[in-house]
């Protein structure tokens, strides 16, 4: 009977084997992005292949062009970015404080890594002049081997 006691959990207790599992696919679950993220970085360093989504393009709209400098310059200074196209006169219809609302701004495209998007909005939103700054970047998913590298070497701390 004690052999018996031994392999039986008692009623109303999981077994330790379906323990384990929820334990696996607990940790795998919360594990998987930083995985997925190393995995596909490896890729990329041993087949020399870019991979989609290392670099994002950050769409920032500034009130004029002085400022839109302004912000842009400071953003290379810090090598937060390695690019920044500065599109003049985007016309801009939105709703603020329940009205809407028209203007004419100035439109950034910035280009960094995906890694400084967190820090680039962080330092945008505290230099712009806007209570709330438009904001958002997209990951870049296909181009040219040699515009990668070149936005990298950009982007290199001295």
């Amino acid at each position: 009977m004690d052999r018996l006691g031994n392999r039986c959990p008692l009623p109303g207790y999981p077994r330790p084997s379906v323990l384990l599992c929820l334990l696996i696919l607990t940790a795998s679950f919360l594990t998987y992005p930083m995985l997925r993220t190393l995995s596909l970085q490896l890729h990329s360093a041993v087949t020399g292949s870019y991979v989609s989504g290392t670099y994002s393009i950050v769409f920032v709209n500034c009130p004029n062009e002085q400022i839109a400098r302004e912000i842009a310059r400071a953003i290379l200074d810090k090598k937060l970015a390695a690019s920044v196209n500065i599109l003049p006169k985007a016309s801009s219809l939105y709703f603020w404080n329940g009205e809407i609302e028209e203007a004419t701004e100035i439109l950034l495209l910035i280009k960094t890594k995906t890694s400084k998007v967190h820090m680039l909005s962080s330092y945008v939103r505290l230099v712009h002049p806007f209570e709330i700054p438009e904001i958002f970047s997209l990951p870049m998913d296909q181009g040219d081997v040699h515009y990668w590298k070149w936005l990298e070497e950009g982007m290199e701390e001295d």
